[in-house]
């Protein structure tokens, strides 16, 4: 599948440059997805350079090149370092995770990813795990749901929304997208198509613990990486870029201020911050790909 049509690679010269691909490197492409990103990656790498890239989603893998310096590995990136000794990898030159669910999910009206089709309530990126987000939905209490949704979605009648939920699930089918939407308009506010998209973030996140996996793909990148090498984050949404703003500043997560009185920081980070504010589309790349709206590039160096 042409990779321009599974989709389209998000700040592609932004992170070629920021990664600073060495001819005989080893680099990692975290999430393979369509492969643009990939594809730019092997144009820089020379004979002996080596790319190794990770996806959870079995269709991504009719993408890969016949080229001998990428290995596919059929894995979620939080898996990382245990995925790289399993290939007598130690460290790497760099790093790359396009954090976006790809196109050709949304696209695809079985995967249950987009509000624009109707299909099973489904939105696993890795169809072999079980949790869908129609099981969310079925299973989850009232205040699981209202926190999913107040946090991962930032939907504004939260509560609301999960007390309905709660109400109709017994009585009323919501098994499929047209069913969810159907059975909750009387609680939808504002856009629907906004408000729903809002929804459906939330679910997602959930069904594939998109920020459990995050933490701890960004715990693994001090080791994995050589002194000198590079990490480059792309985020779609606050969340996940307010985990890599601090881990790469901070090394950790945390939010609050340092609390040593002496005003010491106690935390030694690992990486050094290359980009002050995060990188954005230029006016062309949003006019081309009006899909990169939200993306943010973070770039990190290992001291």
């Amino acid at each position: 599948m042409e990779e321009s049509v599974y989709h389209v690679p998000v700040l592609l010269q932004e992170v070629v440059e920021s990664l600073q691909v060495r001819e005989d490197g080893v680099y990692v492409d975290a999430t393979f997805g369509g492969g643009g990103h990939s594809k730019a990656i092997l144009a820089k790498l020379g004979p002996s350079g080596k790319l190794i890239v990770f996806d959870q989603d079995a269709a991504a893998q009719q993408n890969v090149p016949d080229d001998d310096r990428i290995l596919f590995v059929p894995h979620n990136f939080r898996h990382l370092q245990r995925m790289l000794r399993l290939h007598k990898v130690t460290q790497v030159d760099g790093i790359l995770a396009d954090l976006g669910v790809s196109s050709h999910q949304f696209d695809e009206p079985d995967r249950g990813f987009s509000i624009r089709f109707d299909g099973d309530l489904d939105m696993r990126m890795d169809k072999r795990q079980e949790l869908t987000a129609f099981d969310v939905i079925s299973r989850y209490s009232e205040q699981q749901l209202h926190k999913l949704f107040e946090q991962y979605g930032e939907v504004t009648n939260s509560k609301t929304l999960a007390r309905t939920i709660v109400a109709l699930r017994t009585n009323v089918s919501m098994k499929t997208i047209a069913n969810f939407k159907q059975a909750l308009h009387s609680v939808v506010k504002g856009n629907p198509n906004r408000y729903f998209a809002q929804v459906f973030q939330a679910l997602r996140i959930e069904v594939n613990d998109e920020l459990g996996a995050l933490k701890e793909l960004l715990q693994q990148v001090p080791a994995i990486l050589k002194p000198g090498g590079r990490v480059a984050v792309i985020t779609f949404h606050s969340l996940e870029d307010r985990l890599v703003k601090n881990f790469f500043k901070k090394g950790s997560f945390e939010e609050e201020e340092d609390t040593n009185p002496f005003g010491q920081n106690t935390i030694s980070p690992s990486l050094t911050v290359i980009t002050k504010k995060p990188v954005v589309p230029g006016e062309a790349e949003l006019r081309k790909n009006p899909r990169s709206r939200s993306s943010k590039l973070r770039v990190a160096e290992k001291i």
